[in-house]
């Protein structure tokens, strides 16, 4: 039985960070593709929230009576729009070097979980031929 309790554990959160890093790779792919649509707001994953259990922390809160009662804070899924550095006319977030670059950081990323997990499989076969 106790075997079987540490290989739960084998992977800790990486199955969940791959799956967040998947889903970030989907959203700035579908930046990129709207760079030219007007009024597209580009959107990010918060990694780092979602991944500690922050995404339900993070509203602002009225300290004044003239303030808002809910400020912007993360969705349920952890997204948020992105600030452009430069304005566009037609309402469009989008900057396509800034959305490039996340995209090849984020792939790099990815490539590195996967490598890690592999490891941790090519251990655990290692491990379990007795090798």
């Amino acid at each position: 039985m106790s075997l079987l309790n540490g290989l739960d554990n084998v992977f800790g959160n990486h199955e969940q960070a791959l799956q967040l890093k998947s889903q970030r790779l989907d959203l700035l792919a579908r930046n990129i593709a709207n760079a030219d649509t007007p009024n597209f707001k580009a959107r990010d994953l918060d990694f780092k929230a979602v991944l500690s259990g922050l995404a339900n922390d993070t509203r602002m809160e009225a300290t004044a009576i003239g303030h808002y009662k809910v400020g912007e804070g993360l969705d349920s899924n952890g997204l948020r729009y992105r600030t452009p550095f430069n304005t566009s006319f037609d309402g469009n977030t989008v900057e396509l070097n800034v959305e490039q670059a996340q995209f090849g950081k984020a792939t790099a990323d990815y490539q590195a979980t996967l490598s890690f997990l592999e490891s941790r499989v090519s251990g655990m076969r290692r491990a379990l031929k007795g090798e």
